[in-house]
């Protein structure tokens, strides 16, 4: 099986800045293209770090708060209230992803550092495009059959071995129901695994035939 890469959802037109380039001009980007964040290239168009709106409202800091770091970069506040241009604004360094992760990869990444989106780079570093959590979300949106389809040929048949009559597939919403019998009834965790990592796939319930050894649904 094969997951889309984050290549298929980024957004190729990326509005990005480099170090130099001053506070206002940032928050006239930020309006303008009405995003929350840019990211920060140096003069290969490698990623060095990104400077949010959060980074740019450390302007208003008054200092009074006994914790100085912002909390996500560990970067003194009183620092970014004084900076004037990105290198100084922005926090670092980047998070990126691969063109050619897959969507769990980037997925995985984001919610570990709960993140809202993530810079794409190519196998030179470069920044190629971005890609945020809604642009994974377009997952969930995959057509039933294609779903079906897959889980028939690529699941049943390539990985399990088993015939493609054996388990009727059923689609609905992204909710997959299987039913029948496979071969082995320890194979049934396992097809029911394989489905779950189906792009698309919201849940899984497995319907026992007879001689299967299970009994019940399974989310």
């Amino acid at each position: 099986m094969n997951h889309h890469e984050v290549r298929d959802l980024m957004s190729e037109a990326v509005v990005r800045v480099q170090g130099g380039t001053p506070f206002k001009e940032i928050a006239h980007l930020l309006q303008e293209y009405d995003i929350t964040a840019v990211p920060v290239v140096d003069e290969q168009n490698r990623p060095v770090g990104v400077v949010s709106e959060a980074d740019l409202l450390y302007k208003m800091w008054d200092g009074q708060e006994e914790d100085d770091t912002d909390g996500e970069g560990g970067f003194p506040r009183a620092a970014k209230a004084r900076a004037t241009d990105a290198a100084g604004l922005m926090t670092a360094p980047a998070l990126c992803a691969r063109e050619d992760w897959s969507v769990v990869d980037a997925a995985r990444l984001m919610a570990r550092h709960r993140i809202k989106r993530l810079l794409v780079v190519d196998d030179d570093g470069r920044l190629v495009g971005v890609v945020s959590r809604s642009d994974l979300l377009r997952v969930f949106l995959r057509a039933d059959q294609a779903i079906r389809t897959e889980i028939v040929e690529e699941v049943l048949v390539k990985e399990l071995g088993e015939a493609p009559s054996s388990v009727q597939v059923d689609v609905a919403h992204g909710h997959v129901v299987l039913s029948g019998r496979l071969s082995s009834p320890d194979a049934v965790p396992r097809l029911e695994e394989l489905c779950r990592d189906v792009d698309g796939v919201v849940a899984v319930e497995f319907r026992p035939g007879p001689g299967t050894g299970r009994e019940g649904p399974s989310g």
